[in-house]
């Protein structure tokens, strides 16, 4: 029989995936700066958190704590830098480089190794993004390209500190992050104009569906898989976000991509079989 916690799991993660793949449309209906957007969702975000999730939290300030909410918001605003300084198809390949490092941070923070199916998803997954996203990636923009990076180094550690205090508290350094993105942003936020009542929409929907209610799923999840599971269900997610982008705005992608797309979409859910296959309660 498998275990009904990491089944419920994988598939909270795959909800995870689909409100992170928003952000896409969701930015281009904002007409504030990046770092601006990244600020403004952030507050709204922890908000929402903090109603939620109520007197439950915990915050306990261990260093532990800080040094996940200081990843979560490294994550977040080198990739909004990159994005600037680079395409955005470098931009999310390289921030989705982060499985790797789970692989070599897991094994040295947690103690859990890489499996073979691991490696063949991982290199299945990159294969398949980097055709994808062919016909946007460029390679002489070495900066946007180093904090792409660095984005997915971020987001690697985040996961696997996540999952270190798995035992004792998961949402609350999500909830800090975003306060900690909310002071970073606040310069930008408040030399922009006000934004118009679309913007204003665009802004609630990624504060709330895009950002709040996925991690606040990831944080449950996250204490019922392993650190590369955490990245690797959710890596469909750089594949489902300009596919929303196409059925809103009409950016068709090529045949190209559908066939990257396609290979993602098939090693993930062979993972996410595999995993639920193996795992027995």
């Amino acid at each position: 029989m498998t275990d009904p916690a990491h089944r419920k799991s994988v598939g909270l993660l795959l909800l995870t995936a689909f409100g992170w793949s928003l952000g896409g449309v969701l930015m281009k209906s904002v007409d504030w700066p990046p770092l601006a957007v990244g600020g403004g969702r952030g507050l709204i975000a922890a908000v929402f958190l903090l109603a939620v999730c109520g007197r439950g939290l915990h915050f306990t300030w261990s260093p532990l704590q800080l040094a996940t909410a200081l990843s979560y918001t490294g994550c977040t605003l080198l990739f909004a830098a990159a994005t600037k300084l680079t395409t955005a198809a470098n931009a999310i390949l390289l921030q989705y480089t982060a499985p790797v490092w789970v692989a070599l941070f897991g094994a040295w923070l947690l103690k859990e190794h890489a499996t073979r199916a691991d490696w063949w998803t991982m290199a299945a997954a990159f294969v398949g993004m980097a055709i994808f996203l062919y016909d946007g990636l460029r390679l002489n923009d070495l900066a946007g390209i180093i904090l792409a990076i660095a984005s997915g180094v971020s987001f690697a550690l985040m996961i696997v500190l996540l999952r270190k205090q798995r035992n004792v508290s998961t949402i609350e350094p999500i909830i800090l992050g975003n306060v900690l993105g909310f002071l970073i942003g606040l310069p930008w936020i408040w030399s922009a104009p006000w934004p118009d009542h679309g913007s204003l929409l665009a802004l609630l929907v990624l504060g709330v569906f895009q950002l709040a209610i996925p991690y606040l799923l990831y944080a449950r999840a996250i204490r019922h898989v392993t650190a590369l599971e955490a990245i690797l269900i959710p890596v469909i997610e750089p594949i489902l976000n300009p596919i929303w982008v196409m059925l809103v705005i009409g950016e068709k992608p090529s045949p190209l991509a559908l066939l990257g797309g396609a290979i993602v979409i098939g090693s993930v859910t062979w993972r996410a079989v595999d995993s639920i296959r193996r795992r027995r309660a």
